[in-house]
């Protein structure tokens, strides 16, 4: 009780995080959009796909590694040390590399060539991101791997604010436009690094750090579990970046702008499940170091049934109010961006949902089944946008990101049950889909009754809380003594409050 209690509060100090910097982007999103245009937005959209993509063999090297192994605390003298001393050597050698190749690719015309003129002082900037985030990546997760979420959740907030608000500046200020937003990426990434970095060396060693690494390190363990991590971010990342860069060479820049404004929006959805993504790596990672197999099986099972009803109230109410929100928000121009955000809902359920699966299963060290289940979906992403985006543009687009999107979680699923846990011992999918369709009659129909795009926006959402609530206790998607529990853990006022009430009742 008292692991999950604190399983449960360093979760919360991550959703707490992920809700602000999600408030962050819902409120910059529209500006930035507006601002740059339809095309700017459009080529801003891929710069971030590419970077995205050219730092999973960067971050990729460091990142999940750093954090799982940090948190393990075993046995030794200098544990820790030895493991930010040997990433950061690796981070800093892999970053500097890449970083170099992509001035050198951007001064011999390779920039120009594939996306434009333009693109030059874009990818220029490109270069000294690499850098900016490279340092980012590293010192945060170390952070995250210390399991102090307080900090690093701290951190994320302040990473989006600045990139935002410097782009923004830029943007209105100078007249900058994506190579604006751009520095933004790359200051923010340096001032987290930093602060990241103080929050390392006050807890670890300086000196310990500055020394060599012990023969008796685990490098074949640590370098395998490197190089096949790398290969599962880059399978995994491919779903949410192919798509973006694949439609802006077919279709252009604006077509692109429009696809990318729906797929900002579907992936709000996802703000519960990459904080818990991020909490269960290192946290998962020592069940399966104490051999608890049994207590995986029922946090996985429970962590996906929560996650599936969430994001599925979450879904429901987006489809209800696309027509209002999408031009309310982003402004008549992009109303298009309705039709494909619809076809991309179904699809987001179902990543949602495989997020946390996926964090457990790296957590148990066993990636070659992970890597197998990922490479599936992408090899069915590449596959369907590579046939449907010549013939039907950002529709086709987002019907193959959706498919490939649901395929996560069957595989994931797959792949969990070879690792050792079975995610769906607890699901009950029945009286979920009961509860989704029961609910989403009244929710749809009362969004549709309200003329006022503003009223909707406002009446809707906590309206259909309340009734989908209510159908799945009712249905037994959930249990009331499950909420009890969930309540009581929230902080003060509120946990307090609602055991009060209980030892009243009872």
């Amino acid at each position: 009780m008292k692991g999950g209690q604190n399983l449960f509060n360093r979760f919360l100090s991550l959703l707490t995080a992920r809700v602000l910097t999600t408030v962050i982007a819902i409120l910059s999103t529209p500006i930035v959009a507006r601002l740059l245009g339809p095309g700017g937005y459009g080529d801003y959209a891929v710069m971030l796909s590419i970077l995205s993509l050219y730092m999973i063999p960067v971050s990729g090297s460091v990142t999940e590694g750093v954090q799982k192994y940090v948190a393990e605390y075993r046995e030794g003298t200098d544990w820790q040390e030895n493991v930010v001393r040997f990433y950061a050597i690796v981070g800093v050698g892999i970053g500097l590399v890449a970083a170099v190749v992509l001035y050198a690719f951007t001064a011999l015309g390779g920039a120009a060539w594939a996306f434009g003129p333009d693109f030059t002082l874009y990818f220029f900037l490109l270069a000294g991101l690499v850098l900016a985030t490279q340092f980012r990546a590293l010192t945060h997760h170390v952070v995250l791997g210390f399991g102090v979420e307080q900090i690093s959740g701290t951190l994320n907030v302040v990473r989006k604010a600045t990139t935002v608000g410097v782009g923004i500046a830029l943007v209105l200020a100078v007249g900058l436009g994506v190579e604006g937003m751009l520095f933004g990426h790359v200051l923010a990434n340096v001032l987290v690094g930093v602060l990241a970095g103080v929050v390392i060396v006050r807890r670890l060693s300086a000196r310990s750090m500055l020394g060599t690494i012990p023969d008796s390190f685990p490098y074949r363990e640590v370098l395998s579990f490197n190089a096949l991590n790398i290969v599962l971010v880059l399978m995994t990342l491919s779903l949410y970046h192919v798509d973006v860069i694949m439609l802006r060479s077919f279709v252009g820049s604006e077509t692109t702008g429009f696809y990318k404004a729906a797929l900002a929006l579907a992936e709000y959805l996802w703000a519960v499940p990459k904080a818990l993504q991020v909490v269960l790596l290192h946290s998962s990672s020592t069940l399966w170091t104490d051999g608890r197999h049994e207590e995986i099986t029922k946090l996985a099972s429970r962590v996906s049934r929560y996650t599936i009803l969430l994001v599925v109230l979450l879904a429901i109410g987006l489809a209800a109010l696309a027509d209002e929100l999408v031009p309310l928000y982003y402004g008549e121009a992009f109303a298009v961006a309705t039709a494909p955000l619809l076809l991309l809902i179904p699809g987001v359920v179902g990543f949602a949902a495989a997020r946390p699966l996926q964090a457990i299963g790296q957590g148990s060290g066993q990636i070659t089944t992970l890597v197998a289940a990922s490479g599936a979906a992408a090899a069915i992403n590449l596959g369907l946008n590579a046939v449907l985006i010549p013939q039907y543009g950002m529709m086709g687009a987002a019907v193959a990101t959706s498919v490939s999107y649901g395929s996560m979680f069957a595989l994931l699923v797959w792949a969990s049950r070879r690792i050792g846990f079975d995610p769906l011992q607890d699901l009950r999918p029945v009286r979920i889909a009961a509860t989704a369709l029961v609910s989403a009659v009244p929710i749809v129909l009362l969004a549709r009754w309200i003329q006022h795009d503003v009223v909707a926006l406002l009446v809707v959402p906590p309206t259909g809380l309340v009734v989908y609530s209510a159908v799945a206790l009712l249905t037994g998607a959930l249990d009331r003594a499950e909420v009890l529990d969930i309540l009581q853990k929230l902080p003060d006022p509120i946990g307090s409050a609602v055991e009060s009430g209980v030892v009243w009742f009872q």
